[in-house]
């Protein structure tokens, strides 16, 4: 059984991780271009959206529970439209700025519904941002009941290990969203949440079910993890604890766009793991989720509404 709002409403998330601007320009295409074989798009609408640990926050906000988002931003256009647009959607947000930064622009060019291109703007920090943001952490920490660490691999996060352990130590469950090859520095977290691609990184690919339990057995035994909750696209989801396995089935009834998806999986683990759903049963709904936001178009939410529908 899902929570109430009031209930949701009573517990509170701390989203910790890189942010980033996803932008959207829409157009029509009528021809190519005679100077290469591409089509001319002439744009006709623009749209910004939350990405990154920003949309895992709306996410968490969307189903009703409390919620901070602890991040960085340069000081730079998507920096300030950041913070605009997490103003105006409600999502309380601290976030430090560093003018060596910046922030992270994803640009998708739409033509006839269809994404025709994609530019990244992006510059690996030379140093770790979100040390800057370790008494800000710390200080928000208690009033907290989950930490959800959203990792998208873009530096911000090198310095994770205090964190979760500042967490644990404080008696509060860590969720983390997983990137890269090396899973060592989310020792001690409670679940973690990688999707195929990302845990074969890790732990090669498998040939059978019984070859990945063994594997990510292991991998939960060397890190120390309650759990590692895998996200299959068409096959579902697995959940390894130390129960077993446990598998759910793909929810989704129709596949329009996969962005964000596990974004919004973490956020439902989270926001229901804070009221005090057990892990399973907050798998299940976050699977119900994950089928709702791969029918939306672009990086997306679903709402408390849509779920329990």
């Amino acid at each position: 059984m899902i929570p109430s709002q009031t209930q949701l409403a009573a517990h509170r998330v701390l989203v910790v991780g890189d942010v980033m601007l996803d932008r959207y320009w829409f157009g029509a295409v009528d021809r190519i271009s005679p100077e290469a074989p591409v089509p001319v798009v002439k744009v006709t609408s623009e749209q910004d959206r939350l990405g990154g640990a920003a949309n895992v926050a709306l996410n968490v906000k969307a189903l009703g529970a409390g919620v901070t988002l602890l991040s960085m931003v340069g000081n730079d256009e998507p920096g300030r439209r950041l913070k605009a647009l997490l103003a105006e959607l409600g999502v309380p947000a601290i976030l430090g700025q560093d003018d060596a930064l910046q922030t992270i622009m994803k640009l998708r060019l739409i033509g006839r519904s269809q994404q025709l291109i994609r530019a990244d703007f992006e510059r690996e920090p030379d140093h770790e941002v979100l040390s800057q943001m370790l008494e800000d952490y710390a200080r928000v920490l208690p009033t907290h009941d989950v930490v959800l660490f959203s990792d998208y691999g873009k530096g911000g996060l090198a310095h994770i290990p205090r964190m979760i352990e500042l967490a644990r130590a404080a008696g509060k469950p860590v969720l983390v969203d997983p990137k890269g090859s090396d899973y060592a520095r989310y020792a001690g977290a409670t679940v973690i949440t990688p999707n195929r691609a990302e845990l074969a990184q890790v732990v090669g690919a498998w040939r059978d079910e019984a070859t990945l339990l063994a594997r990510v057995d292991a991998l939960r035994a060397q890190l120390e993890l309650s759990a590692l909750l895998l996200t299959r696209s068409e096959e579902g989801m697995s959940l390894f604890d130390a129960v077993g396995a446990h598998h759910e089935p793909a929810q989704a009834r129709e596949v329009y766009d996969v962005t964000g998806a596990g974004d919004t999986v973490i956020a439902t683990v989270a926001a229901l793991m804070a009221a005090g759903v057990p892990i399973r049963e907050a798998m299940s709904w976050a699977n119900k989720a994950g089928g709702i936001v791969v029918g939306k178009f672009g990086t997306a939410h679903v709402s408390y509404e849509e779920l329990v529908a």
